[in-house]
């Protein structure tokens, strides 16, 4: 594999809140690295690349909106982002595809994320289905025990679809068969998915801590917050359809009643300051089914939220000083 690991964002598109492009990843030198994974495994040919492709872009457009500068007040974080501490955060790029070959997307986007790891940075994945962060959660496997707290409103858990086992339907059962995988917290279930009772019964067997949109609504995010262990290290995979559609209205299956912004605000701040965040992700933004951009510019918000609520808990003090 000897093409690239990343390349630059398409043509005419910005980095993310202008941040510095960053592609020699063996050389990397950043507290934060902002990747974009497009391109997950398809169950069909039509899925080869589907609208979600398109998202990475689609934030990365729109994030000046999400962050108009690192010098404006934002009351999400009661100051400004970095806080007045020097903080490096680079854009990496997308991972790039190849058509002959639709393993190699996942094999770049481990391989990218270990680097992203060894350098010491907290990776932010834009995908992508939510196929993508497989190959990020076996990127951390020198980085465990890890616990992955998923917002979504689907279980996951299937073993393959279509005889593929890497899709969007899989992650949580592929994480489930990680050793570095501690713990799996999923918030937000609702409606229907892909997943049939022996899915929902091999989740309870592993001991998935599941929490539905209305227990959430009923018991608050402080309820759901205590049932996760202190002093853990966290990856948050956040499925855009997991939250509630006027806040996110551009997915593929929009689903009613779901975790809100006000929840995922404490949701990560709260994540970040009872243990460490080791990485996060933000899947299944389809940009043709969104409403005047708001569910890009609210990723946008749930990236600046993990990156200034990380500067506040100290995370990068060691790097800077």
């Amino acid at each position: 594999m000897s093409d690239p690991l990343t390349v630059a964002p398409r043509s005419g598109c910005k980095t993310f809140c202008h941040f510095p492009l960053e592609l020699d990843l063996d050389a990397l030198q950043a507290d934060v690295a902002i990747l974009g994974l497009p391109y997950g495994r398809p169950y069909a040919m039509e899925e080869v690349t589907n609208d979600q492709s398109n998202a990475p872009t689609a934030v990365r457009q729109v994030s000046d909106i999400a962050c108009e500068g690192l010098e404006r007040w934002d009351f999400d974080l009661g100051g400004t982002l970095f806080d007045g501490q020097d903080i490096r955060v680079v854009d990496c790029g997308d991972v790039p595809a190849t058509p002959r070959d639709l393993d190699a997307h996942y094999l770049r986007a481990e391989a990218a994320v270990r680097k992203i790891l060894a350098a010491g940075a907290l990776p932010i994945s834009i995908g992508g289905d939510h196929g993508v962060p497989i190959p990020v959660f076996r990127a951390f496997e020198d980085h465990g025990p890890i616990h992955v707290i998923q917002i979504d409103a689907h279980l996951d858990w299937r073993d393959h679809l279509n005889g593929e086992t890497d899709g969007y339907s899989s992650p949580m059962r592929r994480a489930s068969e990680m050793p570095h995988v501690d713990r799996i917290f999923q918030i937000g279930l609702r409606c229907q998915g892909s997943a049939r009772k022996e899915e929902f019964e091999a989740a309870q067997a592993y001991g998935a801590d599941l929490t539905t949109a209305h227990e959430l609504h009923d018991k608050g995010m402080d309820a759901v917050l205590a049932r996760i262990p202190d002093g853990e290290r966290y990856y948050i995979t956040v499925d855009a359809d997991g939250m509630e559609p006027g806040v996110m209205p551009g997915v593929l299956v929009p689903a009613p009643g779901g975790v809100t912004y006000t929840q995922m605000h404490k949701l990560i701040h709260g994540l970040v300051n009872k243990g460490k965040v080791v990485g996060m992700d933000i899947v299944e933004v389809t940009p043709s089914k969104d409403v005047n951009e708001i569910t890009s510019i609210t990723a946008g918000r749930l990236i600046t939220n993990l990156i200034g609520a990380s500067v506040r808990a100290g995370y990068f003090r060691s790097q800077t000083a």
